[in-house]
């Protein structure tokens, strides 16, 4: 099984949902959900890991180069719903979860269900939190 991507660029936010397990496997597809996101919003990421349901060393790997791919670009990725094992992976801030990563960047719920949205085929929205 692979990842699936959920992006919208919200206020010149990014939130980048990723759900499924984040192996050696899905890494590559993670890179490019990445690459895509920083063509795609000019502030900081919030990957959201809430829908994460694992991930191996490589895949924390993933993670970890794209927080400095962001940082390379004077930019900042931030986490929301880390799981154990994030710690020390570079991010510039790490919420509880999605709602309180919004909240920091003074973005309202509705102006996230307002944004334009992209994702892989296989994405399954999962509950907004």
């Amino acid at each position: 099984m692979t990842i699936q991507w959920h992006f919208q660029n919200v206020r010149d936010v990014g939130i980048l949902r990723i759900s499924g397990y984040l192996g050696d496997a899905a890494a590559p597809r993670f890179g490019g959900a990445v690459r895509w996101a920083l063509a795609r919003c000019e502030g900081p990421l919030v990957l959201d890991l809430t829908s994460l349901t694992g991930w191996s060393d490589d895949g924390r790997e993933a993670v970890r180069t794209a927080v400095e791919l962001f940082t390379a670009e004077g930019r900042p990725l931030e986490f929301a719903a880390a799981p154990e094992g994030a710690d020390g992976l570079g991010a510039t801030a790490s919420h509880a979860d999605i709602t309180t990563a919004l909240r920091a960047h003074r973005i309202p719920a509705a102006d996230r269900d307002a944004a334009p949205e992209w994702h892989t085929t296989g994405w399954s929205a999962p509950p907004r939190s």
